[in-house]
């Protein structure tokens, strides 16, 4: 990216891909600058999002980032904890996350997903002042929507192989299409309820 494309980005927020009868919102810390620049999820050619879709058996084939629009009837969509793009998730404050955690709550009440995919496990313990989770499915629940927290699909989440990414996206495709058709009506737009703050200072992988 040049200078002034960089600036741009920095500035931009990026769209929900989201609708009623979601089998699975997944939710990426914040937006990358790529991302935002070009108004595309998981639009960095390193991040591991769009390939570990498609290896887990979620879409049909490898999708690019600029076909978002058409995960919508597969049945998924897609969201970030934090607005704010940054060449890095560590740029982020504790204080963004905990006030991204209750728009996320307020916007899953709204849209009703089966589940929600949170893709980071540091970045949910701080959202969700939840020190303890682990990656898998969590005990919380926001209304009847559950929880799965995913690896970082991040190219620098090293612990993290491609095959062992895709497995764990695999596990939550199995229960998200394990039951019948998703709720497909939406709430009224209110504040379903708020993360707990917790202290500053943590560490997140980037996208």
């Amino acid at each position: 990216m040049t200078p002034g494309e960089l600036a741009q980005a920095r500035t931009r927020t990026l769209r929900d891909v989201v609708g009623p009868g979601l089998h699975v919102l997944f939710c990426g810390i914040n937006p990358g600058l790529m991302s935002a620049y070009r108004g595309e999820h998981f639009a960095r050619p390193g991040n591991r999002f769009w390939p570990a879709l498609h290896a887990s058996g979620f879409t049909p084939r490898r999708y690019a980032p600029a076909e978002q629009e058409d995960v919508l009837a597969l049945g998924f969509g897609l969201t970030n904890v934090a607005p704010r793009a940054t060449a890095r998730a560590d740029e982020l404050t504790a204080e963004e996350l905990v006030a991204g955690g209750r728009a996320l709550t307020a916007k899953v009440a709204r849209h009703r997903p089966r589940w929600l995919a949170v893709l980071g496990v540091t970045a949910y313990r701080v959202a969700f002042a939840d020190k303890r989770a682990v990656v898998g499915p969590q005990e919380r629940t926001l209304g009847a929507t559950r929880v799965w927290v995913l690896p970082s699909p991040s190219g620098l989440n090293a612990h993290w192989t491609p095959a062992a990414l895709a497995e764990e996206f695999a596990r939550l495709r199995v229960a998200a299409f394990a039951e019948g058709p998703a709720d497909t009506t939406p709430e009224p737009d209110t504040d379903a309820g708020a993360a707990a703050a917790v202290a500053p200072g943590a560490r997140l992988r980037s996208r």
